[in-house]
């Protein structure tokens, strides 16, 4: 992603998806956080909370892709009174530094009646306690980039491709070894100095699409 001044825009994303359950009042609110790229993405998250927990009450939602100030973003009650629980989750999620992230709440009721502000509280105490223990990681640009190159420096190459954070996506092993790779777009450069220094010139790059992943 890119601002409006086309400077690269780097966030954090869920690491992993995380689960925890808030109980209110005999009421379990189970708090799912998921990374949703894509607003399609976040659909198929809900749609699958909704499939694991299919006896649940209410399955409240809040998505927010992408990150200020290109963002998508989405809400649902789900059957809870009006601006009860989408909204605070909501909230909640505009409140953290994460990008690309959808919360489900799901909530068993458990027969007593919260009254509108006791439905506010809960929820958005469902979603803070899911956040606390969220683990996060970096969204990045990365470079798509093949490599061919002697078979005499392959050690030397896939060392320093781990030194540089870059990902080998595919390989073969000819009269070359050639590499497909996602590099880091902010240390390329100097990953690819380093490699033709390594390589005495003979290595080849060809470069492809450039992306945040």
């Amino acid at each position: 992603m890119q601002d409006r001044n086309n400077a690269v825009v780097q966030y954090n994303v869920p690491a992993n998806p995380c689960r925890v359950e808030t109980r209110v009042a005999n009421s379990r609110f189970i708090a799912t956080i998921r990374r949703a790229d894509t607003v399609k993405d976040a659909q198929a998250a809900i749609r699958e909370t909704r499939k694991e927990m299919p006896d649940a009450n209410h399955h409240v939602y809040a998505y927010k892709i992408g990150y200020p100030p290109s963002v998508s973003e989405g809400m649902s009650d789900d059957g809870e009174p009006s601006g009860t629980s989408g909204p605070p989750i909501l909230a909640v999620l505009r409140g953290t530094d994460i990008g690309d992230t959808v919360v489900v709440v799901t909530r068993y009721f458990g027969g007593t009646k919260l009254g509108t502000g006791g439905l506010v509280a809960a929820y958005t105490k469902s979603a803070q306690n899911a956040f606390a223990e969220l683990k996060v990681e970096r969204k990045v640009q990365r470079i798509d980039c093949t490599l061919s190159y002697p078979y005499c420096i392959h050690e030397t190459v896939t060392r320093m491709l781990a030194e540089y954070d870059a990902i080998i996506e595919d390989q073969s092993f000819e009269a070359d070894v050639t590499l497909a790779i996602r590099a880091p777009s902010d240390t390329f450069k100097s990953l690819q100095k380093e490699l033709n220094n390594a390589a005495a010139g003979n290595i080849c790059f060809v470069q492809n699409a450039t992306d945040i992943k």
